[in-house]
């Protein structure tokens, strides 16, 4: 039995429209778990950050013990910050807004303490807290990278998704677009430096 020249080039374009519904959902499948493991890598080096946080509070503890307030405060934003969690396959702005705002809590919390410390000359030559300062540093340093990395990677993403024909397969398979970290509000705003 031979198959007629139309059936041919139906099955041909079958074959074709299969081959590429599978190749355009396996690559949108990829980039969604990229984005997925730069987001475990974000909450990997917060986690850190509130995990140096007890240490440090308690080495500033044992020098100022007249700054509860502060050293309460830090605890309260860690505590409120570690509380936060996000599902990584369906962020939404909202949810990365009050991710942000708490980790922003923490950063200002964070501040303060070191603020309290530069009053006590003898805990700044403490190697304890020399060394916790400097894990926090590279910490924040850390941080910022991976909050970069989950941008491009998102960016990538949201890129692939949004173009055509991927915008199609991404709508019909339930795929959504990534939000991105901002800079934290007045960061546009350079500091002013007197002497």
């Amino acid at each position: 039995m031979q198959l007629k020249k139309g059936t041919i080039v139906l099955l041909g374009v079958i074959a074709f429209a299969i081959i590429w519904c599978v190749s355009g959902y396996n690559s949108l499948v990829k980039l969604d778990e990229d984005v997925t493991a730069k987001w475990g890598n974000v909450e990997t080096q917060y986690q850190r950050r509130a995990d140096l946080i007890p240490n440090l509070v308690e080495v500033v503890k044992g020098y100022s013990k007249h700054e509860r307030e502060t050293l309460e405060a830090v605890i309260a934003a860690r505590s409120k910050a570690t509380s936060v969690t996000i599902d990584p396959t369906n962020i939404t702005e909202e949810d990365l807004a009050k991710f942000q705002e708490v980790q922003n809590g923490i950063s200002g919390a964070l501040k303060s303490l070191l603020a309290v410390a530069e009053s006590y000359p003898d805990l700044k030559a403490e190697s304890r807290y020399a060394d916790l300062q400097a894990q926090l540093e590279g910490t924040e340093n850390r941080i910022a990278e991976v909050r970069r990395e989950f941008n491009e990677t998102a960016k990538s993403y949201n890129m692939t998704l949004r173009s055509f024909p991927n915008n199609i397969l991404g709508s019909f398979f339930g795929f959504s677009t990534r939000p991105y970290f901002a800079a934290e509000a007045g960061a546009e705003k350079a500091p002013k430096v007197q002497f």
